[in-house]
């Protein structure tokens, strides 16, 4: 493995739990952030449905980055 692919899998790593707080927060909260403002749930539930969908999305698209250069799973040589 080289050590860029270990740096950049262990700072995707990072960001997973910061996702899922951020995941978390919005689902007791009912608020999530876009940019330097936030979208409550009360301003329109399908905006909010589907920026809470798109953070779930992250959330597993870096997770996936993250196993796959840390553990040399090789899955974008597989694409």
């Amino acid at each position: 493995m080289r050590f860029d692919e270990i740096l950049v899998g262990l700072v995707a790593l990072a960001l997973v739990p910061l996702i899922g707080w951020r995941i978390v927060r919005g689902l007791r909260d009912g608020r999530l952030p876009i940019y330097r403002t936030y979208l409550d749930r009360a301003d329109g539930r399908a905006r909010f449905a589907v920026l809470l969908g798109l953070h779930g999305l992250s959330l597993v698209l870096v997770a996936v980055v993250a196993a796959d250069l840390l553990f040399g799973l090789r899955l974008r040589d597989a694409l």
